[in-house]
C-alpha cells in the first residue's frame, strides 16, 4: 500500500554533494614575464635545442641592455668632443667612430641574443644554452654546487631582475643567468639549493 504524497510538502530531495574544484595549474615564477622561444641558427651545423622545457630570461632584461649599451653611445661622442677640444687633436674622432659601429652593431644584435639565452632544469644537472653565432651549451652537475649567489645592480632593481650565479667545486666553471626575474631567482635558488643537498646527501 502507497502512502498519498502531500503536494503542500514534496519528499526532501537527496543531498547534493559539492564536488572537490579541479585543481588550478598555476604557472611557475620561472615562465612569467619571460621570453617563450629560442631562436636557432640557420645553418644545418647547429647545437639541437633537444627536449624538455626551456626557461628563458625576463623580457625586462632586454630593456636593461639596450639601456646600457645606448648610454655607451652617447657617452662616446661627448668624451671625443671634450678630448678634440681640449687637446686639439681631430684624429680622436677615428677610434671613437669605429666604437660608434661596433656598438650600433651591439645594438642590433641585442634582441636575438638575449632570446637565445635558455636554461632547463633535468634529473641531475642544470643545463644551459647561449649564443647564436657563437654557441655555448653547459651543463652544471646538481652535487657539485657549492654556491648560489644573487646579486642586482641599480637599474636591475628598478626593472625587478637579478643575476644568479651558480658556482661549483671548480671555481672557473661557474654559471651566471642573466636577467632572470626576481620571483625566478628566489624560486630557482631555492630548487637548486635543496636538490644539491639531496645530492650531496645520497637521498
Amino acid at each position: 500500500m502507497t502512502t498519498p504524497t502531500d503536494p503542500t510538502n514534496p519528499p526532501p530531495s537527496e543531498p547534493v554533494t559539492d564536488l572537490p574544484p579541479a585543481p588550478v595549474e598555476t604557472e611557475s615564477a620561472l615562465d612569467v614575464d619571460t621570453f617563450r622561444k629560442i631562436p636557432e641558427p640557420r645553418s644545418a651545423a647547429k647545437l639541437p635545442i633537444g627536449d624538455g622545457q626551456w626557461h628563458q630570461l625576463a623580457r625586462a632584461y632586454l630593456w636593461v641592455r639596450l639601456i646600457s649599451t645606448a648610454v655607451v653611445m652617447i657617452a662616446i661622442p661627448i668624451a671625443a668632443v671634450v678630448i678634440s677640444t681640449l687637446s686639439g687633436t681631430p684624429w680622436v674622432w677615428i677610434p671613437a667612430g669605429i666604437a660608434l659601429v661596433v656598438i650600433a652593431w651591439t645594438l642590433a644584435i641585442t634582441p636575438r641574443q638575449v632570446r637565445s639565452f635558455g636554461y632547463q632544469l633535468r634529473d641531475d644537472d642544470l643545463i644551459m644554452r647561449r649564443g647564436i653565432l657563437w654557441q655555448r651549451v653547459v651543463a652544471v652537475p646538481y652535487g657539485r654546487m657549492q654556491l648560489v649567489d644573487i646579486t642586482h645592480g641599480p637599474l636591475d632593481r628598478l626593472v625587478g631582475i637579478a643575476q644568479l650565479k651558480l658556482v661549483t667545486a671548480a671555481a672557473t666553471s661557474g654559471v651566471v643567468l642573466p636577467g632572470l626575474t626576481q620571483r625566478a631567482a628566489d624560486e630557482l635558488r631555492d630548487t637548486l639549493i635543496a636538490v644539491a643537498e639531496s645530492r650531496r646527501t645520497g637521498l
